[in-house]
């Protein structure tokens, strides 16, 4: 099963709290003065890991464990060569920690790796490589919808404006949705990431047009030309879907929107979001690719229930 790429903003408990992108080799930072593919094999400092209250000896054991186990975010590295590779990784970073965390404990190798296997992130990962993920409750009343009011599908999808995997996304759950015009829904819901810095504005544009009934033409409009995202340019596509400008201009600049955005994005933290686009169908995570011929037996299946 071959998931689909997200801009991803990863949170995880604990002290790690780091934006990173997943499956975007084209925006990581790891693609910007990428080391030597073998020197995590013999680094003996890794990127963001503090080996500083280890004695030499537990330092050989850590890295000895770093270069042996996995880590768990799907790359297929090892934990060394994640970190030295993609220093974005909060997955190997938080490994990282809790191997130096285990051998300064005193616990032994298999210790150690035993508290990774058992780990919530571990967990947490595996869940997602899952392609339909536990069933969970999302609040959808008010959110935009496009399809039957009371189809036997929804589909909800937290999605970012300025996030290139959502303006292609768009286009492939359009098709989804038309095949299955009398079944299926799709719900939106906002989660503008912190490192897309005309995100939230756009989403601001976009819940003035649904002011005025017309969030699904301004959502458009604005994957249509993601790469190009500022006030000025929502103004005009504001004008070109015929809204009342006094109105929506006056709408986007008092910031009322912000509380709703605020929620959706708790809403998706709730839910386990960590990235854009995030797709649910009938309250649990899709993982994988989002052409109708994978979906395709997802979705039979929620109609046969």
């Amino acid at each position: 099963m071959e998931e689909m790429p997200r801009c991803l903003l990863r949170s995880l408990a604990g002290p790690v709290l780091l934006l990173s992108l997943w499956l975007a080799p084209s925006l990581s930072p790891a693609a910007q003065n990428t080391p030597s593919t073998d020197a995590w094999q013999t680094a003996t400092d890794l990127p963001l890991v503090d080996f500083g209250g280890l004695t030499p000896a537990q330092k050989t054991r850590a890295l000895a464990i770093l270069r042996q186990e996995e880590c768990v975010c799907g790359c297929a590295m090892k934990i060394a060569q994640c970190r030295v590779l993609d220093p974005s990784c909060s997955f190997s970073r938080a490994l990282a920690a809790m191997v130096v965390k285990g051998v300064a404990e005193g616990k032994t190798a298999e210790q150690v790796r035993d508290a990774l296997a058992n780990s919530e992130l571990a967990r947490r990962a595996a869940a997602s490589h899952r392609i339909l993920g536990d069933p969970v409750t999302i609040p959808i009343q008010g959110a935009p919808v496009r399809g039957p009011q009371h189809a036997r599908i929804t589909v909800v999808e937290f999605s970012d404006f300025e996030c290139p995997y959502c303006a292609k996304a768009r286009l492939e759950i359009a098709g989804v949705l038309q095949a299955y015009s009398r079944d299926a829904r799709l719900v939106y819901k906002q989660f503008p990431l912190s490192n897309h810095p005309h995100a939230e504005l756009a989403a601001e544009a976009a819940l003035a047009a649904q002011a005025q009934d017309k969030f699904w033409q301004m959502h458009d409009k604005l994957f249509e030309n993601f790469r190009s995202l500022s006030r000025e340019h929502m103004l005009a596509w504001a004008q070109e879907i015929g809204l009342d400008m006094p109105r929506f201009t006056a709408d986007l600049d008092s910031g009322r929107f912000k509380k709703t955005i605020e929620r959706d994005i708790a809403d998706g933290d709730t839910a386990g979001v960590e990235g854009t686009p995030t797709f649910f169908i009938n309250g649990k995570r899709y993982n994988g690719r989002l052409d109708l011929g994978s979906l395709k037996p997802i979705l039979d299946a929620e109609l046969k229930k």
